[in-house]
């Protein structure tokens, strides 16, 4: 008992204190909250809905696979948040920002969402103020925005190279005042690994506490999939090594549709891969394409002295350097789209014009935005200053990096500490990798699954980005699912669930579950074979890189569906998982996930060879224009492809969303202009 319930008060106030307990324990959260909402994931989809849901007077569950919600992999987005405020008076608006979003992802998004996400972004930037997220500002006071990719406005929000960072940061305080006021439960170290469903509906999950191996259940009336995307499918990917699509795997085994798997992006300015035992790839923000300039020797000579260290690129002359995106795009230069940048660079590499040890680079300098920063710094300083400065070219140099340094400090400190390469002095080496993946569990425009009761959020679903996202545009749909689009679409669906009673986990369909998942854990334990889990993961990327990668072709993806299935049967026949499955088990969570990305890997391939075209980050072989971009065909793939689970070992069945534009000419998309 408290201090203050010890001293209970007697005579006359006694009744008023019996009064006023009675009413603390009407109004107490955990009483008045009658509908329970699980959600799993707290990145900044996760992380905002759950915060949201609590505001709004739901009682929450929200499950976390790291140690905090603060090291969810949003905090890894380093460039910015696109928003359509157009405090820069260069022509944006909504409609534009709609537009722009639509023509990114090549024509291949549902329209009525797009138009939504384009609506609420500017929501999204007033609400991150309000929780103090550090944007950029100009010197007036005015928040700062610069240019990204597949935009010709300057539209993106930042904080230095950390954008991401810093809105976690602004969700987790949110999220943190509900679970202090007792809305949030929080449970951190949790991994999902099954869907529970009761009477047709989603009404809670299984999931491993990774800390101490034990299974539990948990019910709740709804369940929100906030868990990201399955690019590691690739094993080399930015993503960090936890993000995985195991959840998707289980809602698609339980009846949700999987929607557009062969849409993976991959990102056209990562540090290019060094080593047999690495494990994952560094993104470099697409942020510096904004400064910085891409380039390759024009002479094959060059390019070889270069691989051989016979010449650094610095001993490349001006008229000697290939500037390739702005020779074959104008208009857009070094901006254009990331599939279309990925696609070019690959394109000059497999042409014997790369650089780097392995010839698989191209180069991203600064030197002339150095310059141009610097010129425009020096304006108005007395002549003493730059004299004292060594004179008006070293104040330049200064000047330059100093201004350079104001916007992309923290990413160039990243490069330098990996690469061991000072950027400032030496152009910086990129090449293209798995980053983000576009498709996902099928939503409706409410957000929920093809499972009722079941909704999927941000990079978890399908639903905003088409066949190619654009830059800056990730932070913008979990931020906009999450604080202003889930939590009241929600309710459409909670509405005649207030008087159901809570679930108990006692309930048959928990109980049979959680024998599924001890079945599944048993199993893999039991194979006791003689290869690590992370040597099986890396043979399913290099199949997948391979032939499901950038370019994509009919032989190959049937080459690729023959050699996953080795790779699954060499899974369950030879892979060897240490330890015991009752404690903290690392290499029994990633053979979990692996197991989910041979599944994946097989939807990914069957699902390109399928879609006979090109399109955003689809990029098959034989369907391509004569200057060698993407071909669609609108006629017979204008739809979502969503895939039905069958049965393991069985082919999924293809249903048709069809895609139909009101608001927008389709065309085939141009940045040359």
């Amino acid at each position: 008992m408290s201090t203050i319930d010890s001293k209970i008060p007697e005579g006359p106030l006694a009744e008023k204190w019996t009064n006023y307990k009675a009413h603390q324990k009407l109004v107490n959260p955990a009483n008045k909250r009658r509908l329970d909402i699980i959600v799993v994931g707290t990145g900044l989809a996760g992380g905002s809905a759950a915060a949201t849901l609590g505001e709004l007077g739901f009682n929450v569950l929200n499950f976390c696979i790291q140690d905090s919600p603060r090291r969810a992999h949003s905090i890894a987005a380093q460039g910015g948040i696109n928003a359509a405020k157009n405090y820069q008076n260069d022509g944006d608006s909504v409609y534009r920002l709609f537009y722009d979003t639509i023509k990114g992802g090549d024509y291949r998004a549902r329209e009525a969402n797009v138009y939504r996400l384009a609506e609420v972004s500017n929501n999204i930037i007033d609400q991150c103020v309000a929780q103090g997220v550090p944007f950029a500002r100009e010197y007036g006071g005015q928040l700062a925005n610069r240019s990204f990719g597949g935009a010709q406005v300057s539209r993106t929000f930042y904080a230095k190279g950390q954008t991401g960072q810093q809105l976690l940061l602004g969700a987790y305080a949110s999220l943190n005042r509900q679970v202090k006021k007792g809305t949030v439960k929080q449970f951190t170290r949790y991994e999902m690994l099954d869907l529970v469903i009761i009477d047709g509906r989603a009404r809670g999950i299984i999931a491993r506490n990774l800390v101490t191996g034990e299974i539990e259940r948990f019910a709740a009336h709804a369940v929100v999939i906030a868990t990201g995307g399955y690019g590691n499918v690739y094993f080399l990917s930015t993503n960090a090594m936890a993000s995985n699509g195991s959840v998707a795997v289980q809602c698609y085994h339980k009846g949700a549709y999987f929607a557009n798997p062969a849409y993976a992006q991959i990102h056209p300015t990562c540090i290019p891969a060094h080593g047999e035992f690495q494990s994952k790839l560094t993104l470099m923000s697409e942020s510096l394409r904004n400064d910085g300039r891409i380039w390759v020797p024009k002479k094959k000579e060059d390019a070889e002295a270069i691989r051989a260290g016979k010449l650094k690129p610095t001993d490349i002359k001006e008229e000697d350097r290939d500037y390739y995106l702005e020779r074959r795009y104008p208009a857009f230069g070094n901006l254009v789209p990331r599939d279309v940048a990925s696609r070019a660079a690959k394109e000059r590499c497999d042409a014997g014009y790369g650089v780097g040890a392995t010839g698989y680079a191209v180069y991203l300098d600064f030197k002339e935005s150095i310059e141009r920063l610097g010129k425009q710094a020096i304006q108005g300083l007395d002549h003493h200053v730059i004299e004292s400065l060594g004179g008006e070219q070293a104040a330049i140099q200064i000047k330059g990096k100093e201004a350079v340094a104001s916007r992309y400090g923290n990413l160039f400190q990243m490069y330098e500490k990996i690469v061991d390469d000072n950027p400032y002095e030496t152009p910086m080496m990129i090449y293209p990798a798995s980053h983000y993946t576009m498709g996902g569990i099928w939503v409706d425009y409410e957000l929920m699954t093809s499972i009722p009761g079941l909704f999927a959020i941000g990079e978890a679903n399908f639903s905003d980005h088409g066949a190619n996202r654009l830059g800056a545009s990730a932070l913008m749909q979990g931020l906009a699912d999450g604080y202003f689009v889930l939590p009241y679409t929600i309710q459409n669906y909670l509405s005649d669930q207030i008087q159901v009673p809570r679930f108990s986990t006692d309930l048959p369909e928990f109980v049979e579950a959680e024998k599924a998942v001890k079945a599944r854990i048993a199993r893999l334990m039991n194979i006791k074979g003689k290869r690590s889990v992370d040597s099986i993961h890396k043979e399913l990327g290099r199949i997948m890189v391979d032939y499901v990668g950038m370019g994509r072709n009919k032989a190959g993806l049937e080459t690729a569906l023959e050699k996953i299935e080795e790779v699954k049967k060499e899974f369950y026949t030879n892979v060897r998982i240490p330890g015991e499955d009752n404690t903290l088990n690392v290499e029994l969570e990633k053979a979990l996930r692996v197991e989910d990305f041979l599944e994946i890997g097989k939807l990914m391939a069957l699902d390109a060879l399928n879609r006979e075209e090109s399109c955003g980050g689809h990029f098959r072989e034989e369907y391509q224009t004569e200057e060698g971009e993407a071909k669609r065909d609108d006629e017979h793939f204008m739809y979502v492809s969503c895939w039905k689970y069958q049965g393991e070992d069985k082919k999924p069945e293809l249903l048709k969303e069809e895609l139909k534009y009101e608001a927008i000419k389709v065309q085939q998309r141009n940045y040359k202009k």
